[in-house]
C-alpha cells in the first residue's frame, strides 16, 4: 500500500479542477475577461498582471511561513519576459505584504487556490487569492508594475463565499470576468450546495455587477469545477464533479447564460479532475477527465489513472463521441501500473503552436529508477481526429536536461500549467513538485519548459525554488498549485 503525502480523493481547496477554459494566448489585445477569445484551442486562460504581452507564473507555497506563522502560505509571482519565465523578475506575496488586507496567520494557507482573471476590466490580470482564513478570497490587483494592492470579496451574513471551490470565466459573455463558487441553500442539516456566479466585473471596493445562484436540487458539494466555452456560444460553460464520502458521483454539466448557469440533464461518467481545450479544432471546448474506478474515491490512490476525453458540442460534452487515453495506449510513454495516478492533474493548451489544443497530464505517484513516487508528467497532443497518443512525451528529473534528480516522495507533476511564457504563441509546460527537498525538507520547486513547433524542450528549462525566490523554504511546498 502507497502512503500519500498528498491528498488523492477531493484537492478542493488545490487543484482536483485544473480551472481551464477556451481562450488565446494573452498580448496586448487581450480582453476584460482576462485574454481574448478567438479560438478555444489555447484552452488556460494567460495571466499577463502587467500588460507586457508575456504570460506570468503564479506558484503557490500555500505551506510556507510567513511572519513566523507556521503554514501561513504565501504565492510567488515569476514574469514572463522573451526567454520565458524570469526568476530576476519576481514576487513573492504573502499577507504581510502591502496593501494585502488581513495578516498572516498559521494554517491560514494563503495561495491554496489561485484565479487569475481581470476582474476590473482595466486590461491588467488579477489574481483572486483563496486561504482557509479571513478574508477567505483577496484580489490583488494587477498594474504596469505588476501585481500590487489588494482587496478582500465581502460576503453577506452567513455566506460562505471562498469557503470551498472558487473558479474564474465569462459565465454571461459579456467580456467581464465572472468569479463562480458554492453557496449553502438552506441552514438544515438537509440543506444543498448551489453553484454562484459572482458576476463582472468588480470594483476596488470588492462590489461586484450582482450574482445569479444556479438551481442544483439536491446534488452533493463538487468537488472540482472546471470552465470552458463548450457549446461554442461565446459564454463559458462549467462542468463540476461530485462524491459523497467514499462514493463519486455522476459529473454535472452547466450551461453559461445571460442569466447565469443552468444545469443540463446529461448525467457524465465520475470524474476525479478535468480541464477542457478544444482539442480538435471545431470550435467546441472538449473535456478532458480522469475517471474514478469502480465509482469509488477511495480507489484513487492505487488506481493507474484513465483519461476519458468527451468532445464538445453544441448541447455540451457528447457521451458518445469519446475516447479512452491511459498508458497502455499506443504512443504514450510507459505502461499502466497500480498507484500511478495518471491524470492527477491535466492542464490544456497549444504547445506546438497547431491551433490545436494539447493536454498536459501529471502523474506524481509514479515510480521511476530513482525512486518511488518520484512523479511524472506526459504531454499529449490534440489534431484533427482529436487526442491521442501521437507523438506524446514524458519527462521526469531525471530527463536529461532537465534540472535536479528525482528523488523518492518528491511528487513532479502534482502540478501542471500550460502558458506561454516567452510570447512566441506556443504554450510552454510549468511542472510543480512540492515535496522536493532543496536545503529544507519539502520546500518544493517548479520548473518551465518551452514549447517549440516540435513539441516541448528542455533547452531553456528553468528551475527555481524557494531560495532561488529569496522566499521562506522549509516546508513551503512550492508547486503546490498554479494559477487557475
Amino acid at each position: 500500500m502507497r502512503s500519500r503525502s498528498l491528498s488523492t480523493v477531493a484537492r478542493c481547496a488545490t487543484v482536483v479542477a485544473l480551472v481551464t477554459t477556451p481562450a488565446v494566448l494573452a498580448g496586448p489585445s487581450a480582453s476584460a475577461a482576462g485574454s481574448a477569445r478567438t479560438t478555444a484551442a489555447a484552452a488556460t486562460p494567460q495571466a499577463d498582471f502587467n500588460k507586457d504581452g508575456f504570460a506570468d507564473l503564479a506558484v503557490s507555497a500555500p505551506t510556507g511561513t510567513v511572519g513566523g506563522k507556521a503554514k501561513a502560505g504565501y504565492v510567488a509571482v515569476v514574469y514572463g519576459s522573451a526567454s520565458g519565465a524570469n526568476t530576476g523578475h519576481r514576487q513573492v506575496i504573502g499577507e504581510d505584504a502591502a496593501g494585502v488586507p488581513g495578516d498572516p496567520e498559521a494554517d491560514a494557507r494563503f495561495g491554496q487556490r489561485t484565479v487569475a482573471r481581470d476582474f476590473d476590466g482595466d486590461g491588467y490580470t488579477d489574481l483572486a487569492v483563496q486561504s482557509s482564513s479571513t478574508p477567505s478570497v483577496t484580489v490583488l490587483w494587477g498594474s504596469a508594475n505588476g501585481l500590487s494592492g489588494g482587496t478582500a470579496l465581502p460576503k453577506g451574513d452567513g455566506d460562505n463565499f471562498g469557503s470551498s471551490i472558487i473558479a474564474g470565466g465569462d459565465i454571461n459573455g459579456d467580456g467581464h470576468a465572472d468569479l463562480i463558487d458554492l453557496t449553502q441553500v438552506g441552514t438544515d442539516p438537509d440543506s444543498s450546495t448551489a453553484l454562484r456566479v459572482r458576476f463582472g466585473p468588480f470594483t476596488r471596493d470588492g462590489a461586484d455587477a450582482g450574482s445569479a445562484t444556479a438551481d442544483t436540487g439536491k446534488i452533493d458539494a463538487p468537488t472540482s469545477l472546471t470552465v470552458g466555452d463548450v457549446t461554442g456560444d461565446g459564454k463559458d460553460d462549467v462542468v463540476t464533479t461530485h462524491a459523497f464520502e467514499e462514493m463519486s458521483e455522476a459529473t454535472l454539466f452547466w450551461k453559461g447564460g445571460t442569466d447565469g448557469l443552468t444545469k443540463s440533464s446529461a448525467r457524465l461518467d465520475h470524474g476525479a479532475s478535468a480541464a477542457m481545450g478544444d482539442v480538435d479544432k471545431d470550435g467546441h471546448a472538449d473535456l478532458i477527465m480522469r475517471t474514478v474506478p469502480g465509482n469509488v474515491v477511495e480507489n484513487l490512490p492505487y488506481d493507474h489513472g484513465t483519461l476519458k476525453v468527451l468532445y464538445g458540442t453544441a448541447s455540451g460534452p457528447s457521451t458518445t463521441r469519446t475516447r479512452v487515453i491511459d498508458q497502455n495506449t499506443p504512443g504514450v510513454p510507459g505502461a499502466n501500473e497500480d498507484g500511478d495516478q495518471f491524470g492527477y492533474e491535466l492542464s490544456a493548451g497549444d504547445v506546438n503552436g497547431d491551433g490545436y489544443a494539447d493536454v498536459a497530464v501529471g502523474i506524481p505517484y509514479e515510480d521511476i529508477d530513482s525512486g518511488k513516487d518520484a512523479g511524472s508528467v506526459v504531454q499529449l497532443y490534440g489534431g484533427a481526429g482529436g487526442l491521442s497518443g501521437t507523438g506524446a512525451q514524458a519527462f521526469t528529473q531525471d530527463t536529461a536536461g532537465v534540472p535536479g534528480a528525482g528523488e523518492a516522495g518528491d511528487h513532479f507533476g502534482a502540478a501542471v500549467r500550460l502558458g506561454d511564457t516567452n510570447g512566441d504563441r506556443k504554450a510552454d509546460l510549468s511542472v510543480g513538485a512540492p515535496e522536493e527537498d532543496g536545503a529544507q525538507t519539502s520546500s518544493g520547486a517548479a520548473w518551465v519548459l518551452r514549447g517549440q513547433p516540435g513539441g516541448l524542450t528542455t533547452d531553456g528549462v528553468v528551475s527555481f525554488g524557494p531560495a532561488t525566490l529569496g522566499a521562506s523554504e522549509p516546508g513551503a511546498g512550492l508547486g503546490t498549485e498554479f494559477q487557475r
